[in-house]
């Protein structure tokens, strides 16, 4: 690795890379902490952190068809993004294909519609998928989404061993707070534990899961229930995959996860140093995982988009800042930043290139990559660090208590909690005890006009178009034998993604795929706990 330069603020005074016990004469700090880079990695997963380079800066785009949504992702690959991450409409994420009767009025609204290999295709077209690493926001079709992503980059002579990026997978927190599942809990982890022994051989440079916090903040959870639940969810994804006959070390390394970060920039902060040293200790002590990267607890965070208000949205840059900064001086590994205008409708092109504008400031023009863990020490920030870590232990307790994940959601247990503490936030912006600035307090007698995007209505007739050529165009005996032998693995034991890349390198749609593993098992209904 290259000597990393030693850092100077502005008045030319020198600025530590890491600063500890050796660095300050009377500092004390607690054993707990370690250095950075080590267990329990509380002040970060990497020695250097941000003062080597900053972290990966994606925007989450995808709107309309794939050939809108490949411009935007040149658009941003321009302006200087390092990962690109997809936001999937509806239809596609319930596993639905864009003609499906269901999928009326749905198609590309708040994400791109893919129904097929070929639309998967059009949207990362003249893009360098061995440079670039992509996410994708997707959970019941994860396995679908991401096999089209591989017959995409091997139709580019690119190799899945060259791949890099996330899907998010995380079928478990639909259950509990966003609701786009498709099948049994049951059958969801089988499909989720074949994704990582697929990729262990096949994408072995892929994160195989974002275990999401974030859905479960935007529907109203605490920063403590945030974090339990999320670990909580990882525990029976580990779980999951050791009963399949996984080693921890094999997959533990490409276990991600996926935060939100609020305005209230200290308790953020001291959260993501707490859920480090939570997961550092669950994975060495409980599931005894010796890799010191399956130990780690990597994530990207997104700002929170709930805080966003469709009243003087201009304000709503200055909230993205905050929770921006945040999120890096928790430590995060890559961020979105949210464009000032999605209380309103799809970001503009304007307010997106401004988003990750603000990344770039942030990284570029303030002193805070200078250093790791700028609030190492702080008495505030480590009272709020073991408060918050104490907290979320006791509720992961609650959970453990019921059984487990799985178990605590068909209960209905962390449903009931999230929403207790939604009610209680929305009273209190009701009742003024909490200030939303332009909602609630300085409020403007009349708003100014305000130019939206809009995703053309015709996108939703193309799309069927299209389906009705490529089901004219292909070789359907093909497609039928390639389903026959998914819903024969989906009623076995094997790997069900071998099928799955068959039927889609046979051009069957999304929706195809989805109804044959339904045909096998079944569909989830929910059911309120009270």
């Amino acid at each position: 690795m290259a000597e990393i330069p030693v850092a100077l603020s502005e008045s030319d005074l020198p600025i530590a890379q890491v600063y500890d016990t050796s660095t300050l004469e009377g500092f004390d700090a607690s054993d707990r902490l370690g250095s950075p880079g080590e267990f329990p990695f509380t002040r970060g997963v990497y020695p250097t952190m941000y003062t080597g380079r900053p972290w990966t800066m994606r925007q989450y785009a995808g709107f309309g068809n794939a050939k809108e949504s490949n411009e935007r992702y040149h658009q941003l690959v321009k302006a200087g993004t390092g990962g690109l991450s997809v936001a999937f409409d509806l239809p596609t994420q319930m596993g639905y294909d864009s003609d499906e009767s269901i999928a009326s009025g749905e198609v590309g609204k708040v994400g791109v519609a893919i129904d097929s290999l070929d639309d998967m295709r059009t949207l990362f077209a003249g893009l360098p998928l061995d440079k670039v690493s992509t996410s994708m926001t997707i959970n019941a079709p994860a396995a679908t989404l991401l096999l089209m992503y591989q017959l995409t980059a091997e139709h580019e002579g690119i190799a899945g061993n060259r791949l890099t990026g996330t899907i998010q997978n995380d079928v478990l927190k639909e259950y509990i707070a966003r609701g786009t599942y498709i099948y049994p809990p049951k059958q969801s982890l089988r499909l989720i534990s074949d994704i990582f022994s697929y990729c262990h051989s096949e994408l072995p440079r892929w994160n195989t899961i974002s275990i999401s916090g974030y859905h479960m903040a935007e529907a109203g959870a605490t920063p403590v229930q945030e974090i339990a639940f999320t670990l909580a969810n990882a525990k029976e994804y580990v779980r999951t995959a050791l009963a399949a006959g996984l080693d921890i070390d094999d997959f533990a390394p490409r276990l991600s996860f996926f935060f939100v970060a609020r305005t209230t920039l200290l308790e953020e902060v001291a959260k993501f140093r707490a859920a480090r040293r939570i997961w550092a200790h669950i994975m060495k002590d409980e599931f005894g995982a010796k890799n010191p990267k399956s130990q780690m607890l990597r994530f990207h965070t997104q700002t929170a988009g709930v805080q966003l208000t469709a009243q003087q949205p201009e304000v709503n840059m200055v909230r993205v800042a905050l929770q921006g900064l945040g999120a890096v001086l928790g430590g995060t590994q890559s961020l979105h930043t949210n464009s000032f205008d999605e209380a309103l409708a799809l970001p503009s092109q304007k307010a997106a290139r401004l988003a990750l504008r603000t990344q770039q400031v942030i990284a570029y023009e303030t002193d805070v990559t200078k250093t790791v863990d700028p609030f190492a020490g702080s008495y505030v920030m480590e009272s709020m660090t073991d408060d918050v870590e104490a907290a979320v232990v006791q509720l992961m307790q609650q959970v453990e208590d019921k059984g487990g994940a799985v178990a605590a959601i068909e209960q209905g247990f962390q449903k009931a909690e999230i929403e207790r503490s939604a009610y209680r936030i929305a009273l209190e912006i009701d009742h003024g005890e909490r200030t939303v600035v332009g909602l609630n307090k300085f409020i403007l007698e009349e708003e100014e006009p305000f130019e939206l995007l809009r995703a053309d209505p015709q996108i939703e007739a193309d799309q069927c178009e299209r389906l009705a050529v490529l089901r004219k165009e292909r070789d359907n005996d093909a497609v039928s034998r390639a389903l026959d032998s998914l819903r024969a693995a989906a009623g076995g034991t094997d790997n069900v993604l071998a099928p799955m890349k068959q039927a889609l390198a046979a051009r069957a749609t999304g929706g195809e795929v989805a109804h044959a593993l339904r045909d096998v098992w079944g569909t989830y209904v929910a059911h309120d706990a009270f």
